[in-house]
Protein backbone atom coordinates (compact mmCIF):
# COMPACT_ATOMS: atom_id res chain seq x y z
CA UNK A 1 0.00 0.00 0.00
CA UNK A 2 1.41 3.10 -0.69
CA UNK A 3 1.35 6.73 0.49
CA UNK A 4 0.93 9.90 -0.50
CA UNK A 5 2.40 13.30 1.37
CA UNK A 6 -0.90 15.81 2.14
CA UNK A 7 -0.08 19.08 1.30
CA UNK A 8 -1.37 22.42 2.98
CA UNK A 9 -2.24 25.76 1.14
CA UNK A 10 1.43 27.04 2.06
CA UNK A 11 2.99 24.34 0.26
CA UNK A 12 4.02 22.61 3.84
CA UNK A 13 3.60 18.46 4.20
CA UNK A 14 0.58 18.41 6.96
CA UNK A 15 0.42 14.22 6.04
CA UNK A 16 0.18 11.32 4.80
CA UNK A 17 -2.45 9.31 3.14
CA UNK A 18 -2.12 5.31 2.09
CA UNK A 19 -3.82 4.51 -0.96
CA UNK A 20 -5.38 0.89 -1.11
CA UNK A 21 -3.14 -1.21 -3.78
CA UNK A 22 -6.92 -2.21 -5.05
CA UNK A 23 -7.56 1.11 -6.02
CA UNK A 24 -4.68 2.59 -6.70
CA UNK A 25 -2.63 -0.43 -7.97
CA UNK A 26 -4.17 -1.97 -10.53
CA UNK A 27 -2.51 -3.12 -13.67
CA UNK A 28 -3.25 -1.37 -16.62
CA UNK A 29 -5.60 -2.51 -19.13
CA UNK A 30 -5.23 -0.71 -22.50
CA UNK A 31 -8.25 -2.65 -24.22
CA UNK A 32 -10.48 -1.94 -21.61
CA UNK A 33 -9.82 1.48 -20.90
CA UNK A 34 -9.80 2.19 -24.75
CA UNK A 35 -13.38 0.54 -25.18
CA UNK A 36 -14.44 2.68 -21.67
CA UNK A 37 -13.38 6.06 -22.98
CA UNK A 38 -14.58 5.02 -26.77
CA UNK A 39 -18.16 4.68 -25.10
CA UNK A 40 -17.93 7.47 -23.01
CA UNK A 41 -17.46 9.54 -26.31
CA UNK A 42 -20.02 8.21 -28.12
CA UNK A 43 -22.62 8.47 -25.34
CA UNK A 44 -21.63 12.31 -25.35
CA UNK A 45 -22.33 13.13 -29.42
CA UNK A 46 -25.46 14.63 -29.49
CA UNK A 47 -26.39 12.60 -32.81
CA UNK A 48 -29.03 15.60 -34.41
CA UNK A 49 -27.20 15.39 -37.81
CA UNK A 50 -29.49 15.16 -40.37
CA UNK A 51 -29.83 15.64 -43.95
CA UNK A 52 -33.13 16.08 -46.44
CA UNK A 53 -34.42 13.04 -48.45
CA UNK A 54 -35.88 13.54 -51.93
CA UNK A 55 -39.13 13.55 -50.48
CA UNK A 56 -38.08 16.17 -47.59
CA UNK A 57 -36.53 18.97 -49.53
CA UNK A 58 -39.29 21.61 -50.91
CA UNK A 59 -40.25 21.76 -54.24
CA UNK A 60 -39.76 19.35 -57.03
CA UNK A 61 -43.83 18.51 -57.30
CA UNK A 62 -44.26 19.49 -61.07
CA UNK A 63 -42.49 17.00 -63.76
CA UNK A 64 -39.68 19.08 -65.14
CA UNK A 65 -40.26 17.99 -68.89
CA UNK A 66 -42.57 15.32 -70.71
CA UNK A 67 -41.66 11.95 -70.63
CA UNK A 68 -41.08 11.15 -74.36
CA UNK A 69 -39.54 12.71 -76.99
CA UNK A 70 -36.79 14.96 -75.70
CA UNK A 71 -34.56 12.40 -76.35
CA UNK A 72 -33.15 12.73 -72.54
CA UNK A 73 -33.72 10.53 -69.42
CA UNK A 74 -37.05 10.51 -68.35
CA UNK A 75 -37.40 12.21 -64.70
CA UNK A 76 -40.13 13.06 -62.51
CA UNK A 77 -39.01 15.53 -60.13
CA UNK A 78 -36.23 17.79 -59.81
CA UNK A 79 -35.37 17.29 -56.18
CA UNK A 80 -33.93 13.79 -56.93
CA UNK A 81 -30.34 13.20 -56.25
CA UNK A 82 -29.24 13.19 -59.48
CA UNK A 83 -30.15 17.61 -59.74
CA UNK A 84 -28.22 19.61 -58.67
CA UNK A 85 -30.49 20.88 -54.97
CA UNK A 86 -31.86 17.77 -54.89
CA UNK A 87 -32.21 15.33 -52.11
CA UNK A 88 -29.38 13.29 -50.09
CA UNK A 89 -28.89 9.50 -50.40
CA UNK A 90 -28.21 7.14 -47.56
CA UNK A 91 -27.53 10.33 -46.02
CA UNK A 92 -26.92 10.71 -41.82
CA UNK A 93 -30.20 10.81 -39.58
CA UNK A 94 -30.67 11.67 -36.29
CA UNK A 95 -29.54 8.58 -33.98
CA UNK A 96 -28.35 7.53 -30.48
CA UNK A 97 -24.59 6.54 -30.31
CA UNK A 98 -24.62 5.73 -26.59
CA UNK A 99 -22.98 2.22 -25.75
CA UNK A 100 -23.93 0.25 -23.02
CA UNK A 101 -20.70 -0.35 -20.62
CA UNK A 102 -21.29 -2.28 -17.37
CA UNK A 103 -20.45 -0.51 -14.06
CA UNK A 104 -17.85 -3.21 -13.28
CA UNK A 105 -16.37 -2.23 -16.88
CA UNK A 106 -16.16 1.16 -15.84
CA UNK A 107 -15.35 1.04 -12.37
CA UNK A 108 -12.21 -1.20 -13.67
CA UNK A 109 -11.20 1.48 -15.93
CA UNK A 110 -11.57 4.07 -13.50
CA UNK A 111 -8.91 2.26 -11.38
CA UNK A 112 -6.51 1.24 -14.11
CA UNK A 113 -6.23 5.03 -15.34
CA UNK A 114 -6.10 5.94 -11.34
CA UNK A 115 -3.30 3.70 -11.10
CA UNK A 116 -1.06 4.44 -14.19
CA UNK A 117 -1.27 8.22 -13.30
CA UNK A 118 -0.26 7.19 -9.23
CA UNK A 119 3.04 5.03 -10.72
CA UNK A 120 3.97 7.86 -12.26
CA UNK A 121 3.65 10.49 -9.69
CA UNK A 122 0.68 12.48 -11.50
CA UNK A 123 -1.46 11.96 -8.73
CA UNK A 124 -1.25 14.82 -5.22
CA UNK A 125 -3.58 15.41 -2.60
CA UNK A 126 -4.38 18.91 -0.53
CA UNK A 127 -5.84 19.42 2.60
CA UNK A 128 -7.27 22.81 0.87
CA UNK A 129 -6.86 25.69 -1.87
CA UNK A 130 -7.62 28.61 0.25
CA UNK A 131 -6.77 29.31 3.57
CA UNK A 132 -9.46 32.38 4.10
CA UNK A 133 -13.25 32.05 4.39
CA UNK A 134 -13.68 33.65 0.95
CA UNK A 135 -13.28 32.14 -2.64
CA UNK A 136 -9.89 32.93 -4.10
CA UNK A 137 -8.68 32.44 -7.60
CA UNK A 138 -5.29 33.57 -7.20
CA UNK A 139 -4.49 31.61 -3.87
CA UNK A 140 -5.85 28.46 -5.17
CA UNK A 141 -4.17 28.99 -8.49
CA UNK A 142 -0.74 29.32 -6.76
CA UNK A 143 -1.69 26.35 -4.28
CA UNK A 144 -1.29 24.56 -8.05
CA UNK A 145 1.87 26.26 -9.15
CA UNK A 146 3.22 25.75 -6.08
CA UNK A 147 1.54 21.39 -5.89
CA UNK A 148 3.14 21.16 -9.45
CA UNK A 149 6.51 22.75 -9.68
CA UNK A 150 8.23 19.50 -10.31
CA UNK A 151 6.14 18.81 -13.39
CA UNK A 152 7.07 21.51 -15.60
CA UNK A 153 5.10 19.54 -18.63
CA UNK A 154 1.60 19.95 -16.85
CA UNK A 155 -0.37 21.69 -18.91
CA UNK A 156 -4.11 20.24 -18.19
CA UNK A 157 -5.10 19.41 -14.11
CA UNK A 158 -7.94 17.58 -13.06
CA UNK A 159 -8.79 18.67 -9.79
CA UNK A 160 -10.98 16.44 -7.69
CA UNK A 161 -13.55 18.04 -4.69
CA UNK A 162 -15.81 17.00 -2.59
CA UNK A 163 -19.50 18.20 -4.27
CA UNK A 164 -20.15 20.62 -1.09
CA UNK A 165 -16.79 22.18 -1.01
CA UNK A 166 -18.11 25.75 -2.41
CA UNK A 167 -14.94 27.28 -1.79
CA UNK A 168 -12.84 25.15 -3.78
CA UNK A 169 -15.57 25.17 -6.54
CA UNK A 170 -15.45 28.99 -6.56
CA UNK A 171 -11.82 29.26 -6.39
CA UNK A 172 -10.74 27.09 -9.30
CA UNK A 173 -14.04 26.88 -12.10
CA UNK A 174 -12.07 30.37 -13.84
CA UNK A 175 -8.96 28.80 -13.93
CA UNK A 176 -8.41 27.95 -17.66
CA UNK A 177 -6.06 24.99 -17.34
CA UNK A 178 -8.16 23.29 -14.35
CA UNK A 179 -11.36 20.66 -14.80
CA UNK A 180 -13.37 20.61 -12.34
CA UNK A 181 -15.23 17.29 -10.45
CA UNK A 182 -16.80 15.93 -7.49
CA UNK A 183 -16.39 12.38 -6.64
CA UNK A 184 -19.43 10.93 -8.40
CA UNK A 185 -18.01 12.66 -11.86
CA UNK A 186 -14.51 11.12 -11.73
CA UNK A 187 -14.32 8.80 -15.04
CA UNK A 188 -11.55 7.40 -16.85
CA UNK A 189 -11.61 9.77 -20.17
CA UNK A 190 -11.41 12.94 -18.14
CA UNK A 191 -7.89 11.16 -15.53
CA UNK A 192 -6.15 10.06 -18.87
CA UNK A 193 -6.69 13.43 -20.80
CA UNK A 194 -4.82 15.10 -17.47
CA UNK A 195 -1.60 15.39 -17.37
CA UNK A 196 -2.18 15.35 -13.24
CA UNK A 197 -5.05 14.66 -10.86
CA UNK A 198 -5.43 16.45 -7.60
CA UNK A 199 -7.89 15.53 -5.11
CA UNK A 200 -8.38 16.98 -1.88
CA UNK A 201 -8.06 15.32 1.11
CA UNK A 202 -11.48 15.01 1.99
CA UNK A 203 -12.56 14.02 -1.82
CA UNK A 204 -9.90 11.65 -1.85
CA UNK A 205 -11.11 9.96 1.29
CA UNK A 206 -15.17 9.82 0.13
CA UNK A 207 -13.91 8.18 -3.44
CA UNK A 208 -11.66 5.45 -1.85
CA UNK A 209 -14.67 4.46 1.25
CA UNK A 210 -16.92 4.24 -1.82
CA UNK A 211 -14.73 2.19 -3.75
CA UNK A 212 -13.89 0.13 -1.16
CA UNK A 213 -17.85 -0.32 0.18
CA UNK A 214 -18.45 -1.45 -3.38
CA UNK A 215 -15.48 -3.97 -3.13
CA UNK A 216 -17.03 -5.11 0.00
CA UNK A 217 -20.64 -5.56 -1.14
CA UNK A 218 -19.40 -7.32 -4.16
CA UNK A 219 -17.80 -9.73 -1.50
CA UNK A 220 -20.78 -10.22 0.03
CA UNK A 221 -19.10 -8.99 3.30
CA UNK A 222 -21.18 -7.20 6.33
CA UNK A 223 -17.86 -5.09 7.47
CA UNK A 224 -18.06 -1.59 8.00
CA UNK A 225 -15.75 0.60 5.74
CA UNK A 226 -13.68 3.50 7.79
CA UNK A 227 -11.98 6.57 6.62
CA UNK A 228 -8.61 6.43 5.14
CA UNK A 229 -5.56 5.95 6.88
CA UNK A 230 -3.92 9.46 7.64
CA UNK A 231 -0.87 10.16 9.68
CA UNK A 232 -0.27 13.75 10.74
CA UNK A 233 3.34 14.61 10.08
CA UNK A 234 4.18 15.66 13.88
CA UNK A 235 3.05 11.59 14.11
CA UNK A 236 5.75 10.82 11.03
CA UNK A 237 8.30 12.57 12.29
CA UNK A 238 7.80 10.55 15.95
CA UNK A 239 7.76 6.72 14.57
CA UNK A 240 6.88 7.08 11.21
CA UNK A 241 3.74 5.59 9.33
CA UNK A 242 1.93 1.86 10.97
Amino acid sequence: MSSLDVRSPDGETSGSIELPDGVFDAPANLSLMHQVVVAQLAAARAGTHSTKTRGEVSGGGAKPYRQKGTGRARQGSTRAPQFEGGGGVHGPKPRDYSQRTPKKMKAAALRCALSDRARDGRVHVVSSFVTGDAPSTREARDVLNTLLADQPGSRRVLVVVDRTDDMSWKSLRNVSSVHLLDTGQLNTYDVLVSDDVVFTEEALQAFVAAQLARRTRKQGGTESVGEVNLTKASDDTAGGDE
